[in-house]
């Protein structure tokens, strides 16, 4: 079965920092695109940031500068680092895997991130 693996959320203040990860298991990991996607209560999910096969990364506009995303193939896993972190990023995160060849996209179970002081 194949798995992704979320870890790291919690519950940080305004301004700090929290990391991310994802850890793919039975998936050919270097030919899937990965992205983060967060969903706030009564909202849909939307995508947070993403990273292709080749590295490139695209973000939403509500978290340039803020958060980076990256991977490690070698570990078959996904990272976001989030740094001055808002109010209005409280949500559960999701990794996300997509191969379009083969029409497969995978989600894992969510982790909850609350920004509050």
């Amino acid at each position: 079965q194949v798995q992704l693996v979320e870890s790291g959320g919690g519950l940080v203040q305004p301004g700090g920092s929290l990391r991310l990860s994802c850890a793919a298991s039975r998936i050919s990991f270097n030919s899937f695109n990965m992205g983060w996607y967060r969903q706030a209560p009564g909202k849909q999910r939307k995508l947070v940031a993403a990273i292709n096969t080749g590295g490139g990364t695209n973000y939403a506009d509500s978290v340039k500068g803020r958060f980076t995303i990256s991977r490690d193939n070698a570990k078959n896993t996904v990272y976001l680092q989030m740094n001055s972190l808002k109010s209005e990023d409280t949500a559960v995160y999701y990794c996300n895997a997509h191969y379009t060849l083969i029409r497969a996209n995978y989600w894992g179970q969510g982790t909850q991130v609350t920004v509050s002081s």
